[in-house]
């Protein structure tokens, strides 16, 4: 790798923010004691549709998080976005957490918690309404989430199945 190189690739990503939603410090006990290691679960996106999200695992508190940045990215999952809002209501599902999500009116802003808001603004979404059930586990939670953001559906995709045009389907 050429020195002039070296770190190029790291600023050539800078499209992307980065929040971290869990840091955990987990415990190995061994035969001279306990060895501490840490797990970082990051939200990554670029505030105009892409997010996705990333778990890293690492002996030091800043290889865990960048472990989870670079897995974040590779797990992007694009997100319609109609008016700063979701086009129609979703629900997510991992495990036994579930995300009810649903499109709010202009100036409402994200009424989310912890995890599902970060998620939801770093993939850009201005006005959306959201409400946690079931487990409250981070790592389920985001999962849940990512699961509804999936299965979102897309107008073109719609407007083309049924042989519509986008204007005829929306109005």
């Amino acid at each position: 790798m050429d020195r002039r190189n070296r770190g190029r690739d790291r600023d050539q990503d800078k499209e992307f923010s980065e929040k971290l939603i869990q840091l955990n410090r987990v415990a190995k006990v061994v035969k001279g004691g306990r060895r501490f290691s840490f797990s970082a679960l990051v939200v990554v996106g670029d505030k105009k549709g892409r997010v996705g999200f990333g778990f890293g695992k690492a002996n030091d508190v800043s290889e865990a998080i960048r472990k989870a940045v670079e897995k974040g990215k590779k797990s992007l999952v694009v997100v319609p976005i109609k008016n700063g809002t979701l086009p129609h209501k979703i629900t997510g599902k991992y495990k036994s957490s579930s995300i009810l999500m649903k499109p709010a009116a202009p100036g409402a802003g994200v009424i989310a918690g912890g995890a599902v808001r970060a998620i939801l603004e770093l993939g850009g979404l201005s006005d959306v309404l959201s409400k946690s059930l079931g487990s409250q586990n981070a790592i389920n939670v985001v999962k849940a989430t990512f699961n509804g953001l999936e299965n979102v559906m897309d107008a073109k995709k719609i407007a083309s199945d049924r042989g519509k045009s986008l204007k005829e389907l929306w109005g």
